[in-house]
């Protein structure tokens, strides 16, 4: 199976995620942080990650945010078949950061723009439910990781918070689709949206509108 929604189920199954739910705590999170996260899910991932660069010139292929429900924090972001809310700890866990952080950057919107987070929290929230956007197409009512991001903070500051660019799905060393991309568009009966505005946890990282944090993880 080719399509994004599927490898990632298959990512989550396969660590047994919730085995780390209870052993470790994650310290330092905050309400409206975004994480970025690198996840090695093979062709497709390896392509999103080589279009855009990173904060740092790390890879991300995944990304999500922090968001407070009732009295805990817990990650609200696009993967597998739908938007929805998930433990930070099972979070950390897919991309293996149970002892130590080397796979999740942690973005943290800055001071002049604190004060739009509890809307942007509520309007995240808002979407869980909603189906993944396997097209990575806009203004469908479905959503990819990035995509939950922007409207989240779209919706919040009623301007485009998160910059919008042309898509690529082609390799930039020999500007020829990546093989992946090919199959993956063919296998939804689409037409590559090469060129159609979108962003990528890579482009979000590198935002002048937040900036990097240490957190830690502890027992």
């Amino acid at each position: 199976m080719t399509s994004l929604k599927y490898v990632f189920a298959i990512l989550i199954s396969i660590f047994s995620l919730e085995l780390f739910a209870q052993q470790y705590a994650i310290k330092g999170l905050q309400e409206g942080d975004l994480l970025f996260q690198d996840l090695n899910c093979g062709e497709l991932c390896d392509a999103i990650e080589a279009v855009t660069e990173g904060v740092n010139g790390q890879d991300f292929s995944h990304c999500a945010m922090v968001i407070r429900d009732a009295d805990s924090l817990v990650v609200v972001e696009a993967i597998g078949s739908k938007v929805q809310l998930n433990s930070v700890q099972k979070f950390f866990a897919r991309s293996g950061d149970t002892l130590a952080i080397k796979n999740i950057v942690v973005g943290r919107v800055k001071q002049p723009y604190k004060e739009l987070i509890p809307v942007a929290a509520a309007n995240a929230k808002a979407l869980v439910g909603q189906p993944y956007d396997d097209a990575f197409l806009p203004n469908n009512n479905k959503w990819y990781c990035s995509e939950v991001l922007f409207e989240a903070f779209r919706k919040a500051s009623n301007t485009d918070f998160f910059e919008l660019a042309p898509m690529t799905f082609k390799d930039p060393r020999t500007q020829a689709y990546f093989p992946a991309w090919i199959n993956y568009y063919r296998e939804l009966n689409a037409e590559i949206p090469e060129a159609v505005p979108g962003l990528n946890p890579g482009s979000i990282s590198r935002s002048n509108k937040i900036e990097i944090v240490k957190i830690q993880l502890g027992n």
